[in-house]
């Protein structure tokens, strides 16, 4: 719970971000991998608010949206009582975007057209370093932050055992973006198995976690490599049935979504974003409905830290944040 003190001491810290120097942008004096238009002078690899108050966004309508992993007319109703939620603390009204690829959703918020945004976690170096994404929470289970595993899955009657038997045959991604859809079975199949994607086994991209699912319980995929934490919940609406797959590989645990604040949006409406997403009581709301098996709550993420492991995956896949 935020407390009135805590808040205040949020929108001090939020502030000092983008104060601490009178230098105009051009006059960055440090940037790392973050895009021209962004300065990250404290270093947390995330972009500072601007010194340009002229340059604050302080929308009457906030529009926020959540990764594309699955059909977005499914979370548009998921996150009604969110919405109203935030509506509730920050005064203004906000609109759920159902943004239908990542790439659009990182467009949308460096464009200045999205202010608040649950970005997957593949996603949020790239969200972080072209859109100034400043993330700061993600869904918890009993106070500690929720994880998912990247699984390999194939059809159940399969004769594929183990991912060493994926030589020669098809695997489908999701995204080139994607953590588990992409990035991590890419770099893990290479050093543990020795398989290079289109050299040792073909590829095919599905565009998002809920196709390939269904491509695999419906025989249309050899193979798929997704997040557990969707193909979960596709299991507990009944949209696949257990015996239509078989796991073959399950990863080490990644911090799951990340949800952020674009870094231009006026610290005062950013300090009650934040105060929204803590305050929200799960208890019987279409949220809870949705995600109530994996997480009850939100719990603060850092970048640095906890995305520290994604990056790393991106370092061993030679994956540059340039911005086109």
């Amino acid at each position: 719970m935020i407390t009135p003190k805590l808040l205040l001491t949020t929108v001090a810290a939020v502030l000092t971000l983008g104060m601490t120097s009178l230098a105009s942008a051009a006059d960055c004096p440090y940037r790392g991998t973050l895009d021209e238009q962004y300065c990250d002078r404290n270093r947390d690899l995330v972009a500072d608010l601007p010194l340009d108050e002229s340059q604050w966004a302080d929308p009457d309508t906030i529009i926020f949206s959540y990764t594309p992993v699955e059909d977005p007319a499914v979370y548009a109703k998921v996150w009604d009582d969110f919405i109203s939620h935030m509506s509730k603390v920050t005064g203004k009204k906000v609109v759920f975007f159902p943004v239908q690829s990542y790439a659009a959703q990182y467009e949308a918020m460096r464009s200045g057209r999205l202010h608040v945004a649950g970005v997957n976690t593949g996603g949020n170096p790239v969200a972080v370093n072209c859109a100034g994404l400043v993330p700061f929470t993600s869904m918890s289970k009993d106070g500690k932050v929720v994880g998912y595993e990247m699984e390999i899955i194939v059809p159940a009657d399969s004769p594929i055992k183990t991912p060493a038997d994926l030589k020669g045959k098809t695997l489908a991604f999701t995204s080139p973006t994607s953590n588990s859809g992409f990035k991590a079975p890419s770099a893990l199949l290479k050093s543990e198995f020795g398989l290079v994607a289109d050299q040792d086994f073909k590829t095919t991209f599905s565009g998002k976690h809920d196709n390939s699912i269904l491509g695999v319980a419906n025989k249309d995929y050899e193979a798929a490599a997704v997040a557990n934490s969707v193909l979960h919940r596709m299991l507990d609406r009944g949209v696949i049935k257990k015996d239509q797959y078989r796991t073959v590989y399950t990863s080490q645990t990644f911090p799951t979504t990340g949800y952020g604040i674009a870094n231009t949006v006026h610290p005062m409406v950013a300090a009650k974003i934040q105060q929204a997403f803590f305050t929200f009581d799960w208890n019987g709301t279409s949220l809870a409905k949705e995600f109530g098996k994996q997480a009850d709550g939100f719990v603060s993420i850092y970048y640095k830290q906890d995305w520290e492991v994604i990056r790393k995956i991106d370092t061993a896949n030679n994956v540059s944040y340039k911005c086109k």
